[in-house]
């Protein structure tokens, strides 16, 4: 459903006369994403998740009065679609007549609009739409990647596959996913782990590693899928293995069983993936509990928490290993002064017209201005409901 709202607002006027230039527009879009195969499945120990089989999307398209344009975007792979864009729509009428540059403030003011709602979760992750909207119009307006607006460090990311496929997925399909990815131009691979059986999971990655050989950076993610005894059993067989690092072994928010483990183990703890704000980061930083931080600029609530995220990862001296997302993550972690890489993840394409470019291992950051993304046709079919705020005149 397609609805216009003019709304009425009050202007800074030294703002005005400042930039001369203010947003003017801005639309929402609900848009859920049919995934080819699913991500995860039912050999979670205990049966907690189902797989999801769709992702949910948040797009914010912002206009200005001087004829620039930002997008920008938040999803939740399971729950929470719907009360994303709700947020939004309560919220987005306060950006109407804010300069584009202030991102800072445009930020807190949304924040504020929304305090009963909480700065975490999903208020922020709304707001995070908008917030990385901001910022695509920012790297837009200087006519620049948003890599090389932030500060870039590499014209190119680190990468790896996590389209092996899941634990259901037979270990030879995984392997022969894995040499396709290999054959396009990834650097490394993901093997899932976090099956009851360690047997399993151990046989897995042996397959794997034996069939790829020992140059070829392998990554084992659990998905947050064991408990601390079962996580320490099986990382500790897992060493043999040389891995890049062992994903999400625990729960997101057992910041001491993440930190045992990291003591425990030779290969390093990967964590992160699904913190929701600056203050959990913080925790894993602080109790030293990963050696590798996997912070999602739409989990977190966009790319202004997530460079606060990265800077404080700079100062402990972490690898950063964004996993999602990777049309925006290739930006940022291009942006970052130490040790870098993104996952390939390839189910994002089908939203945007323009493709990522893979080779000899990595991801090439785009050159067009912004994050360098524009709607496709098909992400118009899959809307669910779309409203367009506008200044009246």
């Amino acid at each position: 459903m397609y609805i216009c709202t003019s709304t009425n607002v009050h202007h800074d006027r030294l703002s005005r006369v400042r930039t001369g230039d203010r947003i003017d527009r801005v639309r929402l879009s609900l848009v859920y994403l049919p995934l080819s195969s699913p991500i995860g499945d039912e050999k979670a120990v205990g049966g907690r998740r189902q797989p999801v089989t769709e992702v949910a999307f948040l797009f914010a398209e912002l206009g200005t009065t001087d004829g620039h344009a930002g997008l920008g975007f938040s999803y939740a792979t399971r729950a929470g679609g719907p009360a994303l864009y709700a947020h939004a729509k309560e919220i987005a009428p306060l950006l109407l007549g804010e300069d584009p540059n202030d991102i800072g403030r445009v930020r807190e003011k949304l924040v504020a609009a929304g305090a009963s709602a909480g700065r975490t979760g999903l208020a922020a992750q709304a707001i995070g739409a908008v917030d990385v909207g901001l910022w695509d119009l920012k790297a837009k307006r200087a006519n620049l990647p948003l890599a090389k607006l932030l500060g870039s460090h590499r014209d190119a990311v680190s990468c790896h596959t996590t389209s092996g496929g899941s634990l259901s997925v037979p270990v030879n399909h995984v392997i022969e996913n894995a040499r396709r990815a290999l054959e396009q131009g990834v650097g490394g691979v993901a093997v899932a782990v976090g099956a009851r059986d360690v047997a399993h999971d151990l046989e897995r990655v042996r397959a794997v590693r034996e069939a790829l050989g020992d140059d070829v950076p392998l990554i084992a993610s659990a998905d947050h899928r064991w408990d601390r005894g079962q996580a320490g059993r099986t990382g500790r067989r897992l060493d043999e293995f040389s891995l890049l690092w062992l994903a999400d072994p625990l729960d997101e928010h057992d910041t001491k069983g993440h930190a045992a483990l990291t003591g425990a183990l030779a290969t390093p703890v990967a964590a992160g993936s699904a913190a929701t704000s600056v203050g959990e980061h913080w925790l894993l930083m602080t109790g030293e509990a990963a050696g590798v931080l996997q912070p999602d600029a739409a989990t977190i609530g966009g790319i202004t928490p997530f460079l606060r995220v990265a800077a404080l990862a700079d100062q402990h001296h972490l690898t950063l290993a964004p996993q999602f997302a990777t049309e925006l993550h290739v930006h940022l972690a291009a942006a970052y002064p130490g040790t870098a890489q993104v996952a390939h993840v390839d189910r994002l394409a089908p939203l945007f017209n323009e493709k990522l470019v893979v080779e000899n291992g990595a991801v090439a950051v785009p050159d067009r201005p912004g994050i360098g993304l524009t709607l496709s046709e098909r992400s118009r079919v899959w809307t669910t409901d779309r409203i367009e705020f506008a200044e009246s005149v």
